[in-house]
């Protein structure tokens, strides 16, 4: 079982944006911009193109009004969208607000956050995504 895993089954507390039946969302906790937020499958499957061809159109679909969230509670000039995928063996995508390309380098050094300020950075993208 993977860390998301645990996470979507409720064994690791995580800062949760949105859920549905197939899809969950939450908030990286070594995010490299504020708000960084991550979509995973709650099916653990390894790759992200091993995914199911309905799943693939549907995470973006499930990802497009946190995107907008991300996009209106974080200074921004859009929301970067990456598929990485070395770190946890369970397909994922990262939304990160973005200025340049260059926020979007995930071999810089992590933003160190505290629990409150990742819970300030869950509220804004909630407060936005239940307009």
């Amino acid at each position: 079982m993977t860390i998301f895993s645990k996470i979507i089954a409720g064994k690791i507390p995580s800062y949760k944006i949105a859920e549905n039946d197939l899809f969950y969302a939450f908030l990286d906790v070594f995010p490299i911009a504020e708000g960084h937020t991550l979509v995973v499958p709650k099916q653990e499957i390894d790759q992200f193109f091993d995914l199911p061809e309905s799943m693939l159109s549907e995470i973006l679909v499930f990802a497009k009004p946190i995107s907008a969230a991300i996009a209106k509670a974080f200074p921004c000039n859009r929301v970067g969208l990456s598929v990485i995928g070395l770190e946890v063996p369970h397909a994922h995508l990262h939304l990160v607000p973005i200025r340049s390309s260059d926020d979007l380098n995930f071999t810089k050094p992590k933003l160190t956050v505290t629990p409150d300020q990742l819970k300030v950075a869950q509220e804004k993208i909630l407060a936005h995504l239940n307009q």
